[in-house]
C-alpha cells in the first residue's frame, strides 16, 4: 500500500519535474540567444574606427506629467570619445574627462573613477550589459520598415533604480536602434539612434581639450578638482 502511494505521488509529481526542466532550458536557449546577439553587436561596432551617432534623448513620466526631448550628437574612437548634449560637451581623451559646460563658462576636468563599473560612458554603450544583467529575448518588431529584435536586460542588484532595459537592434545592420530604459520610479528614458555612421574622416584634435582656448580666449573658469 506505501508502495503504491509513493508510486503515485512520483506519477504525479514527475510531470512538473519534466515541465520545470523544460522551461529552464527554454529559458537558458533564450538567455543564450540574447548574450548572443548582443556579443554580434559589440564584436560587429569593434570593426570600426570610429563612430559618430546623432540621437534623441526622450523622458516621460506619465504620473508626474514630465515629457522632456533633447538632441545630441558623439563621437566615439576606442575609448575616447567627444559628446555634445544639453548646451554642454564632455571630451574624454584617455586620461582625463573635461566637461564644458557653455551656459556657466565653466570646464570641469576629472579623472574617471575605474573602479566605478556601473559608470556609463559614450565609449561602454555597445559593451555595458556583459556585467550585471541578466538577458533574455524580447519582442520582434517592425519600426518604418525595420526589423526591430528586443533584447530586454534585468539588473542582478535588486536595490538597481532601474526595473529592466530594452535594447533593440536592426537585425540586418546589427546596429543599435534604441536603448529604453524603465525605471523603478515609473520614469522611462529613451535613446533614439537617428544616424549611424562609421569609419568617417575625423581629426584627432576632437578628442583633445585645448585649454588655451577656453582660459585665455574664452575666460571660461577651469577647474580641476584633486
Amino acid at each position: 500500500m506505501e508502495k503504491n502511494n509513493i508510486l503515485l505521488k512520483m506519477k504525479k509529481l514527475l510531470p512538473i519535474v519534466i515541465l520545470t526542466l523544460i522551461n529552464f532550458i527554454a529559458y537558458s536557449q533564450n538567455s543564450n540567444a540574447a548574450k548572443t546577439l548582443l556579443d554580434e553587436v559589440a564584436k560587429n561596432t569593434e570593426t570600426y574606427n570610429n563612430i559618430t551617432i546623432e540621437f534623441t534623448h526622450n523622458l516621460d513620466n506619465v504620473e508626474a506629467d514630465v515629457h522632456q526631448q533633447t538632441r545630441g550628437n558623439v563621437t566615439v574612437k576606442g575609448d575616447l570619445y567627444h559628446l555634445n548634449y544639453m548646451g554642454t560637451e564632455q571630451i574624454f581623451d584617455g586620461q582625463k574627462i573635461y566637461l564644458i559646460i557653455h551656459e556657466d563658462e565653466e570646464v570641469i576636468i576629472e579623472k574617471p573613477d575605474k573602479n566605478d563599473e556601473k559608470q556609463l560612458t559614450p565609449s561602454k554603450m555597445f559593451t555595458f550589459y556583459k556585467s550585471g544583467y541578466i538577458y533574455n529575448m524580447g519582442d520582434l518588431k517592425t519600426i518604418d520598415g525595420i526589423k526591430i529584435q528586443y533584447v530586454n536586460l534585468t539588473p542582478i542588484d535588486t536595490n538597481s533604480d532601474v526595473k529592466n532595459i530594452l535594447i533593440g537592434i536592426d537585425i540586418k545592420t546589427k546596429h543599435i536602434f534604441n536603448i529604453i530604459e524603465i525605471g523603478k520610479n515609473k520614469t522611462t528614458t529613451t535613446l533614439e539612434i537617428r544616424t549611424f555612421k562609421t569609419n568617417q574622416t575625423i581629426p584627432d584634435s576632437i578628442f583633445k581639450f585645448d585649454i588655451k582656448k577656453y582660459r585665455d580666449q574664452k575666460n571660461y573658469t577651469i577647474s580641476e578638482p584633486k
